[in-house]
């Protein structure tokens, strides 16, 4: 079943769901069995699988001189959507990402997700690898996500490249996109970041997951400029708590987020560890209890790879 399917059988509920990484190269499928197990007694009807594109290395030999290597350090993300789908009877959501694919790679990868009955994705741009400082397409790749959103809603329609459309083999993709109530950190404005959000709902996306946030007042703008904007799908805001002292200054580095001062301030305090996680915990609670009140559809979780803080949270809400 389709992510909008399932907000729309929800009927005024609001979903859980949560994303999850592929285990790195070399570690057990079994490891991620383990840290999903414990979020399914709150029935989530879709998990997300989040896709790692290749990055570069360098190896020295001995004589000195580097060899360019390129790895892949999380690969298998449709096998792994396979394999969640197989093993736990639940809907899963790959990522699909602009960075590393061709624009034909793209399209054999939506065909082997057709027919293993996958019918959600989440398009994006997606990161620059480390190496490259900013985002560089592929050659006869996409370079923007609407692009992207754009060919697989050429595809829903039966247009494959190279290929007069033919409606009767056409694919029925539900497409997300992702959202920044506190915009991309490439755009210029939020007027202008918003703009380019509507462009990609114009284009074919079904619904909007938000990038996480800890100041709720941000998501309830960023809805607000959405819909005065004329977007009309579903907006999934995502949540992450805190877990680790660290993440005060790890998460705005990555994801260019602000943190409320006070949550700051209560984790710059907290004497360790386990106390912050504590506290992350509370404060994505009540955060998520007053978009709960709100109405949203799904609370969407980024676990990082961990899910006992996710659990404690969906422990007190579902």
């Amino acid at each position: 079943m389709k992510v909008t399917e399932h907000l729309a059988k929800a009927t005024g509920k609001t979903l859980f769901s949560f994303e999850v990484l592929p285990p790195k190269k070399g570690e057990n499928i079994q490891t991620l069995f383990s840290n999903i197990e414990p979020l399914m007694e709150f029935k989530p009807p879709f998990i997300d699988v989040t896709y790692h594109r290749e990055e570069y290395v360098y190896r020295k030999h001995t004589n000195g001189l580097l060899e360019k290597h390129t790895v892949r350090r999380r690969p298998g993300t449709v096998g792994i959507c396979a394999a969640i789908k197989n093993r736990f009877d639940v809907d899963t959501v790959p990522h699909l990402i602009c960075g590393g694919f061709t624009k034909e790679e793209t399209e054999n990868a939506l065909i082997d997700l057709h027919f293993l009955g996958i019918d959600t994705v989440l398009a994006l741009r997606g990161d620059p690898i480390k190496s490259e400082g900013q985002f560089k397409p592929e050659p006869d790749g996409h370079a923007y996500a609407c692009d992207l959103i754009g060919q697989v809603a050429d595809l829903n329609k039966g247009g494959y490249l190279d290929e007069e459309q033919d409606e009767t083999s056409a694919t029925n993709f539900c497409i997300g996109t992702a959202g920044y109530p506190e915009k991309h950190f490439e755009s210029p404005n939020s007027g202008a970041d918003i703009r380019y959000l509507k462009h990609k709902v114009d284009r074919g996306a079904d619904y909007i997951v938000t990038q996480m946030f800890f100041d709720n007042e941000q998501f309830f703008n960023f809805e607000q400029r959405c819909r005065a904007a004329g977007i009309t799908v579903p907006i999934i805001p995502g949540l992450k708590p805190l877990t680790t002292k660290g993440q005060l200054t790890a998460l705005p580095r990555s994801f260019y987020l602000n943190i409320p001062e006070e949550l700051s301030e209560a984790v710059h305090l907290a004497p360790d560890n386990a106390a912050a996680r504590q506290i992350g915990i509370e404060w994505c609670i009540n955060q998520s209890r007053e978009l709960m009140a709100h109405g949203v559809p799904c609370l969407h979780y980024y676990s990082m790879g961990k899910s006992e803080a996710v659990r404690k949270v969906a422990a007190a809400l579902f």
